[in-house]
């Protein structure tokens, strides 16, 4: 499985992005999908998660109503939609899959088998 992130970019504050990820195979409708961040000198956290059919979704708290995570399995694509930016939400963001089978949302790194390469966010005030 490959991955592969784009979207970021210099923003705003109160300004939106839309991140997307396109993945190889041919059964990206049975993979987990998850967004996750990385600040300089910060561990990489859990920002959103979607499930095989769209229909189930988790964030973190700090993102809530303001970040959309959806997928298109005919596109093979995840998608966060990213509104009233904020500072403190300047990270790189990374996509990640998570192909074991295994049923229910995944909110941590190490339950993610592939990543893509991350897409730079910079929000300035």
């Amino acid at each position: 499985v490959q991955l592969q992130a784009s979207g970021g970019g210099l923003v705003q504050a109160g300004d939106s992005l839309r991140l997307s990820c396109a993945a190889s195979g041919r059964t990206f409708s049975t993979y987990y999908m998850g967004w996750f961040r990385q600040a300089p000198g910060k561990e990489r956290e859990f920002v959103a998660a979607i499930s095989r059919d769209g229909d189930s979704t988790n964030y973190q708290d700090s993102v809530k109503g303001r970040f959309t995570i959806s997928r298109d399995n005919a596109k093979n694509t995840v998608y966060l939609q990213m509104n009233s930016l904020k500072p403190e939400d300047t990270a790189v963001y990374y996509c990640a899959a998570d192909t074991s089978r295994i049923f229910g949302l995944k909110l941590r790194p190490s339950q993610y088998e592939y990543w893509g390469q991350g897409t730079l966010v910079t929000v300035s005030s």
